[in-house]
Parts: structure tokens; sequence; C-alpha cells
């Protein structure tokens, strides 16, 4: 290994087939899916869990809290990385590292080691959105990279779907019942490690010239802040946009990704075999909400509407699906509620698509640092988040206060991207006007 290997990264070599692109954004939807399958297992098994610890609601969400807060140290640490380093070794050390915690996390054998290696697992897994999200950014133009940042996010989807199948499978008669799922997750990490090493050449993405915008060769716009520095972008009202979008749109995921088994077990009734089912269709329409919106945005730019308008529009059909929430607080357990639960999950992953292409169009020199800086600041407030939801729940009992509310919240960063998104001097994105032309 040679100081070259690791340069930061650039476009592929032109050697490459046309389809090598997208060939690379399955690899990273792969990724993601084992980043929430080692993710999900302990909330999916929480009940199971907290019987066996002695753990109460607030001690579940602190554990929420330790993932939530190391996952925010590790956004800022493999954020600066990635753009110091790249992604080629950088990639799979961090899938390695939370393929281990996951599998040490079913040999866990208290509540303190328990809560460590979910540390460890957030810290580690912080590192796969910067990793995937500079490679699309280094691979794809403007108009294409909605739907390379679908393909990313609806690994997450993927893996939510697999990972109750994948446990319910696996699970075993006996008191360590719930252990088994974490030593097979955990353990088929491994094989991306593989698949990355092995399909992507070492140094196929390395500098080619010094001008950050040598690496769109077919614009169809410049984007300001390429050759800015760090400070001036994220003083920015772009970014100030950046902000409230991704509070507001990760609160409302991780809410349903925190406790939509339990509220469906406990508050609505439904046995384990029936939240892990239903829990299976609800990523499946989460999956197929991700993929439909970077299909929707890329087909609406190259239709001729502008890139920045296209993102918008769907981000905006989105926030109408979210708001069903609102719904799934009032009704009883039925069809009804899984339907409104359904709309949720499409448009609760959807609007992602629209997020990680304006963190793109920010910077490309420091688009791992914003990329960590913005996870960090969300899960700063999400992870606080679960732990006062926790002492609520164990007082109250109660989910429909902060279900029903939840779902507002993509609607309030989609009014904070069109209000402040070209808010600075010489921005050359698409206005907000765009949208009604």
């Amino acid at each position: 290994m040679t100081l070259a290997d690791f340069e930061p990264d650039s476009v592929p070599k032109p050697e490459r087939p046309s389809l090598w692109k997208w060939y690379v954004c399955v690899l990273l939807l792969l990724a993601t899916v084992v980043n929430y399958m080692d993710r999900l297992t302990v909330n999916t098994l929480a009940i199971e869990i907290q019987t066996e610890f002695h753990l109460n609601d607030e001690q579940y969400g602190q554990m929420e809290l330790g993932f939530g807060l190391a996952y925010a140290a590790g956004s800022l640490l493999f954020g600066w990385l990635v753009d110091r380093v790249g992604v080629y070794w950088l990639y799979p050390l961090v899938l390695a590292g939370w393929s281990a915690m996951g599998f040490l996390t079913g040999l866990s054998q208290s509540s303190t080691e328990l809560f460590l290696l979910r540390i460890f697992l957030g810290l580690f897994e912080a590192g796969h959105f910067p990793c995937g999200l500079k490679t699309i950014q280094l691979m794809l133009v403007p108009r294409d990279r909605a739907l390379g940042n679908s393909i990313l996010q609806s690994g997450s989807a993927l893996g939510s779907i697999l990972a109750p199948q994948a446990i319910r499978m696996l699970m075993t008669s006996g008191h360590d019942n719930w252990r088994l799922p974490f030593l097979v997750i955990g353990a088929g990490g491994s094989l991306w490690v593989f698949f990355w090493l092995a399909s992507i050449r070492r140094g196929e993405f390395r500098v080619k010239a010094p001008r950050d915008n040598a690496l769109e060769p077919q614009k169809e716009a410049k984007e300001d802040g390429a050759g800015s520095s760090l400070f001036r972008t994220i003083w920015s009202a772009p970014f100030l946009s950046l902000v409230v979008v991704v509070i507001c749109i990760n609160l409302n995921w991780h809410i349903f990704r925190v406790w939509l088994p339990k509220f469906l077990r406990e508050a609505r009734g439904y046995d384990r075999t029936a939240m892990l089912n239903f829990t299976t269709f609800y990523y499946v329409a989460a999956d197929v909400g991700s993929l439909t919106t970077g299909f929707l945005s890329s087909l609406l730019a190259r239709r001729g509407l502008s890139v920045f308008a296209s993102r918008m529009w769907v981000y905006a059909g989105c926030c109408l699906l979210t708001l069903l929430t609102t719904a799934a607080a009032l009704l009883p357990a039925g069809p009804w509620l899984l339907a409104a639960l359904l709309g949720v999950a499409f448009g609760g992953l959807g609007v992602y698509t629209a997020y990680y292409s304006l963190v793109q169009d920010l910077s490309h020199k420091h688009m791992g640092k914003i990329t960590g800086i913005l996870a960090t600041t969300t899960w700063l407030v999400s992870a606080s988040f679960h732990p006062l939801f926790g002492r609520y729940l164990d007082q109250t009992k109660r989910y429909d206060l902060v279900i029903g509310a939840s779902g507002w919240l993509p609607l309030v960063g989609l009014i904070a991207v069109l209000v402040l998104w070209n808010r600075s001097a010489g921005r050359r994105t698409p206005t907000v006007n765009d949208i009604l032309d």
C-alpha cells in the first residue's frame, strides 16, 4: 500500500462500461441493507431483550441514545476521513467494524455489554452514508444523483424488510433464542467486503484535476460552493435549510424505526408474528417510495423541469403521505391503520432522495465533512429524543401523540428549503420560483 492509495476520490476511469456506475450503486444498496439489518435487530427484538436484561422503556431509549451519540461522533470522524483518504479502504473497514459489533451483540451477557456494543455499532455505522454519498457524487451528474441516492437509500428499506423475516426464521426455542439472529446477520457483512474489494480497483476514484468542477464533465448547472471554504459553506442559508430538513426527516423516520414494533404490539395488540409480517410490508412500501421518488425526480429533470424543481415537487408529494401519521394515531387495529402506515413508510423514506441530492450540490471538496456535520446534528437531536419518549411511555403507555405529530416534520423541512435555499449571493442553482414555471 502506498500513499497514492489514500488520495482523495474522483471520477472513475473512462474505460469502465457505461453501466458500471449503476453496478456500483447496487453495491452501495447492499451495504445499506447490511447496515440496517444490523441496526434493526435490536429494535425488532426489543421486548425479548428488555425481558432478559430487565430494561424498562426509558433504559431501552437510553440504548438508542448511546447509539445515536456514537453515530453523531462517527459522522464527524468518517465525514472528515472520506474527504481525506477516499472510499476504497475506508468503506470496507467501517462495514467490517459494524458487522463485528453486531455479531458480538449476540454474545453479550449483561446490559452494560449490550450498551457498549450498541455504542460501537453506531460509531462504525456512521461511516456508511459519507462513503456512499461521496461515491455517488463522484460518479453521477446532478440529474442522475436523485436516482443514485434512491438506490443507496432504498437499501435501508430492503434491510428492514429482510431483518424481521430473517429473525423469524432464525428464532429458536430456549432462553437465548434472540441471540442467533445477531450472530448470523453480523457475520453476513463480511461477504460485502469481499465483493467490494473484488469489484473496485485500487485507486478507482482518484483526483484527475485540481479543479473540483472537473468532476462534472456534463454539468447542467454549475454548483456553488465547490471551491469555497468549509466555513463559508456551513454558514450559508442553504446549509441552514438542510439542517432543518435533516432533523425533521430523520426524526420522523427513526421514531418509526425504533418504536413501530412496540407500537404495534403494545398499543394496537398485534402479536409478534403479525408485527414481524407487517413490518416487512412497511419497509417494502418504504423501498418502493425510495426508488419511485428517485426515478420520478430524474424523469422530471430529463423532461425539462429544472433539477431543483423536480426534487421539490417529489418531496412535496411525499410530505402529503407522511401526514397520514395523524390518521394512524387515531385508528384502531385493522386494515385502515395498516394502510395509513404503508403511506407513511412510502413518503418517510422517499424524502431522502431530495435531501441527499441537495447535500451533494453544496460542495465537492467538503462533501464528506458536510454530510458528517449534518448527520451529527440530526443524531444528537433524535438520539436525545428516544429516552425522553421512553420515560413518557413508562408513565402513560400512550404512543398516539408522538406518532400523530411526527409526520408533519418533513413538511417543516420542505418549507425551510423553499424559504432559505437560494438566499446566498451568486448561487447558480435553479431558484424556488422554478417550481411554478
